[in-house]
């Protein structure tokens, strides 16, 4: 069924610049106004991120005016680019009711007031290299998640309370950003690392079988309506297991499942769908060839409904699962950094492109003001776009009380997971 593609209404733009060069833009009520402020996270002078990856250069708040709110850090020009995640969240960490930044910077875990951006604490790393990204967890039972996992690029995990005590470390393949979640109802945090799933003291569950590689991406739900959470995995190829362990299906039509995302996209099929980003041509494998990679959609017991023959080249597109870009819609499939002069889009679940956004760039999406919609942001290293599916006013939902901040936002990584709530 073809959909007619639609314009999205631009409701905000700001010139980001004082930022630096190769930000990441993060989002939360920094100040507790009842508006989500802008964090740009501008990444170190690492140039080869392989082994090593970046630490926080410098970090920029700005309102959804463009105001800037403080900076920390000096930008620089010789930053280095995403090729690895920036070690860097949002959240309330002492359950205090306002945020907090959480980042690795100058060798250093720092945890800074999300008001104004001063170090409210500094703790030394367990390692070196242990700034590949940051997962917040509820390790010890707490009202809340306030515990920290930190992990270098590919091998090693360190679990630490809110005080930075050690909990516990892991060695093994870890993958890109592993997924905590309670798959057993007991109030605490299991971790999903790679294809190793780990109880919250850090022993080992079970593991996935026969996949190769390491773990791009993991979502977790209810996919096929059983009432229980599902492990979505992609990697080698895409699996999904039962929270013991069981592996229910796999889908092995893909290269390499370097992006997947749970969604409700077709209301006409049982379940949750399974979207999916397959790196068919890498471009960075010495063989000189131009990249290309493909969307596809899976139904809930893993089989294809349909995957993308792209006309373009390009072969670094990031999707994650939009939910409540109009109320009571659909979920959709927002796709960018496709490549190929495609800007970033919203397709629905019959590979439909419903609504071009006409910048390109990186993407984040959030209700900026609360509500029951969602507002995606479009920003480069010069500018930040803010659209929306309807015309509305940004100053005019200022609520002043503080928005609360969903786990997907205090989750940021260049490799997107989820979950999908029961």
């Amino acid at each position: 069924m073809k959909q007619t593609l639609r314009e999205p209404f631009l409701i905000g733009k700001m010139d980001t610049q004082a930022a630096g060069k190769r930000c990441k833009m993060l989002i939360g009520d920094l100040n507790g106004d009842g508006r989500m402020e802008l964090l740009m996270v501008q990444p170190d002078n690492r140039q080869d991120v392989r082994y090593i990856p970046h630490q926080v250069q410098c970090l920029t708040a700005f309102d959804l005016e463009g105001n800037l709110l403080w900076q920390t850090g000096k930008p620089s020009s010789e930053a280095g680019g995403p090729g690895s995640d920036y070690p860097v969240q949002i959240v309330d960490i002492d359950g205090d009711g306002l945020l907090e930044v959480v980042c690795v910077m100058d060798d250093r875990f720092l945890i800074l007031d999300g008001r104004n951006g001063q170090v409210k604490a500094a703790h030394v790393l367990p390692s070196p290299h242990a700034h590949d990204c940051i997962i917040v967890a509820n390790l010890t039972g707490g009202s809340s998640a306030s515990d920290i996992i930190l992990k270098d690029r590919y091998h090693k995990m360190w679990a630490h309370d809110r005080d930075f005590n050690l909990l516990w470390t892991y060695e093994g393949n870890p993958g890109h950003f592993p997924w905590v979640y309670d798959l057993d109802g007991d109030g605490f945090d299991e971790v999903m690392a790679g294809y190793d799933l780990l109880d919250h003291d850090g022993s080992r569950l079970w593991s996935c079988h026969d996949l190769d590689d390491h773990a791009d991406c993991i979502w977790i739900g209810d996919v096929n309506g059983d009432g229980e959470p599902e492990l979505v995995i992609g990697g080698s190829v895409t699996v999904m297991y039962d929270r013991c362990g069981k592996e229910l299906w796999r889908y092995e039509g893909s290269i390499e499942s370097q992006h997947i995302a749970l969604g409700k996209f077709r209301s006409d099929l049982p379940g949750l769908q399974i979207a999916g980003l397959d790196r068919l041509i890498r471009e960075d494998d010495g063989k000189g060839l131009k990249g290309k990679d493909a969307l596809f959609l899976l139904e809930s017991d893993g089989k294809e409904l349909w995957k993308e023959d792209r006309a373009t080249d390009g072969w670094l597109t990031i999707i994650e699962t939009l939910r409540d870009w109009e109320k009571d819609s659909a979920d959709y499939i927002l796709a960018y950094r496709r490549g190929g002069g495609v800007f970033p889009t919203l397709y629905d679940g019959h590979m439909n492109a419903v609504v071009e956004f006409p910048t390109e760039g990186y993407a984040v999406h959030a209700a900026l003001v609360g509500g029951e919609t969602e507002q995606v942001i479009i920003y480069n290293d010069e500018t930040a776009a803010i659209y929306a599916s309807r015309p509305m006013d940004l100053k005019a939902k200022m609520a002043g009380i503080p928005l609360p901040q969903p786990k997907r936002l205090s989750s940021s990584t260049l490799y997107p997971g989820g979950e999908i709530t029961l």
